[in-house]
């Protein structure tokens, strides 16, 4: 193997290692539901939208990871296609397939007396279940995996396109915009799916379509924002692995890549 093909299988190592960990990682803290009005001391935004909702910012906490995901697919997709965003795409839905089988397993073991004992109170001194705590914390509904598997897998696979189709328009020029409106498209219909499968489809009580096409509104200005916050961060990765493989090499893959197929 010569140098440059051990910086490209190296290259293809960390990217699949940032975008699987990620990913992963976001799926298991997706429970928590956090402020972002109020995590930034700003007043809550009171959006009026559809029927009687008005709905603030209130996010799962997994939007602090989501960007770096897709920053990683269009970084994947640029140097080594369509086939490439295919493989670490349906790997990445199996590992999270994976972890969520094994969180349930985990939650169906009968905890230890002495850990129940000496978990019994919170830091301020309330009675505290810690068996429950961590079921809850942990587990998530079927119909919430689901939707999030599919919209993941939706999402990739409509972002793999769309990136290459700007490509071929645009050729190796304006990077921002290949990376930046291939997820805008994708992630305006990954707010929705989800959401349909999870709270539509499986819930009980199921949310109207008011309440799904509201809140994924509020849920697609937020990736909308921080879609362009991310542009620079998108030309710093550029250029790391420019410097990394040389500016010939670079070049000479993201054409490859260009030609490739998803299947």
């Amino acid at each position: 193997m010569t140098s440059l093909q051990q910086k490209k299988s190296n290259l293809f190592f960390f990217l699949t290692g940032l975008f699987l960990t990620n990913a992963l990682v976001a799926e298991m803290i997706g429970t928590k539901i956090f402020s972002l009005e109020k995590t930034f001391n700003f007043p809550p935004a009171q959006i009026p939208l559809l029927g009687d909702f008005v709905l603030d910012f209130n996010l799962t906490a997994g939007v602090l990871l989501w960007p770096i995901v897709f920053i990683t697919s269009d970084i994947i997709n640029e140097y080594f296609g369509k086939a490439g965003v295919r493989k670490i795409s349906l790997l990445t839905a199996f590992f999270i397939s994976y972890a969520f089988v094994m969180i349930y397993l985990a939650t169906q073991l009968v905890p230890a007396d002495f850990w129940l004992h000496i978990n019994n109170t919170d830091s301020a001194g309330n009675p505290l279940n810690i068996n429950e705590a961590f079921s809850r914390i942990f587990l998530q509904s079927l119909g919430i995996i689901i939707g999030s598997l599919t919209a993941f897998l939706i999402g990739q696979l409509l972002d793999a396109f769309t990136f290459q189709w700007i490509r071929r328009l645009t050729g190796s020029r304006i990077i921002w915009l290949r990376a930046t409106g291939s997820t805008l498209i994708s992630q305006l219909i990954d707010s929705f799916v989800v959401l349909v499968i999870a709270f539509y489809v499986f819930a009980n009580p199921r949310w109207s379509w008011e309440q799904v096409i509201s809140v994924g509104i509020i849920n697609y200005i937020y990736k909308f924002a921080v879609a362009l916050l991310t542009i620079p961060l998108l030309y710093v990765m550029h250029f790391a692995i420019k410097s990394y493989l040389g500016e010939k090499a670079s070049e000479q893959m993201a054409e490859e890549a260009a030609q490739t197929k998803f299947f």
